[in-house]
């Protein structure tokens, strides 16, 4: 059976708003960050890379590929979810500029929609349509997956039954990394 290395992203300049698809570059934390995560997974035995298709994704996988010798695989479903009009902005600021759109947020999470963004269901059955595909791949060795925190939150809550706000806890480093092992639906923490 195949088990999967969920890692997070490393840093970009965006960090502390919601990014979600808009598509910065890695900052000079987030590099450091990315030799910090290669440092730690080399004794691993990863057989490919996947990865979503924003650079922050694209360039902590493509370090993880070559320190493996493997392909990196571009998987667009891995997207973070895209958060429509407050793409880029703080909690903050969303408060000042959509206060009751906030609020209705917070209350019917995960049912409320930002305005002209993708509806959490969307984005969740994607996510965990991908996740199952990557799953059946059934390739030998494990597979390291590169994505979003976002996207992470999915698959912790869908894969192996962590609830919200400790998806949320557990999401948050940047280049964290988690290992689900597929045949007990166990999750553990690589690295944090």
């Amino acid at each position: 059976m195949t088990d999967l290395l969920f890692i997070r992203h490393a840093e970009t300049d965006m960090a502390g708003t919601f990014c979600g698809q808009s598509d910065p570059p890695v900052n000079v934390a987030g590099r450091r960050q990315i030799c910090e995560l290669l440092a730690s997974l080399r004794k691993e035995t990863i057989a490919a890379v996947y990865t979503s298709d924003l650079q922050r994704s694209v360039t902590t996988a493509r370090a993880l590929a070559e320190l493996f010798s493997v392909p990196c695989i571009v998987r667009p479903a891995l997207r973070e979810n895209h958060f429509g009009e407050w793409e880029g902005l703080t909690w903050e600021q969303i408060e000042e500029l959509y206060p009751t759109e906030a609020t209705q947020w917070l209350d019917g999470f995960p049912h409320m929609t930002p305005p002209g963004a993708e509806a959490f269901t969307d984005f969740q059955e994607r996510v965990v349509a991908e996740a199952r595909y990557l799953l059946s791949r059934n390739e030998h060795g494990l597979i390291a997956v590169v994505g979003h925190a976002g996207v992470m939150r999915v698959v912790l809550r869908a894969l192996c039954g962590v609830d919200e706000r400790t998806a949320w806890t557990l999401t948050m480093p940047y280049c964290c990394t988690y290992r689900y092992a597929q045949q007990d639906r166990r999750l553990q923490e690589v690295l944090g």
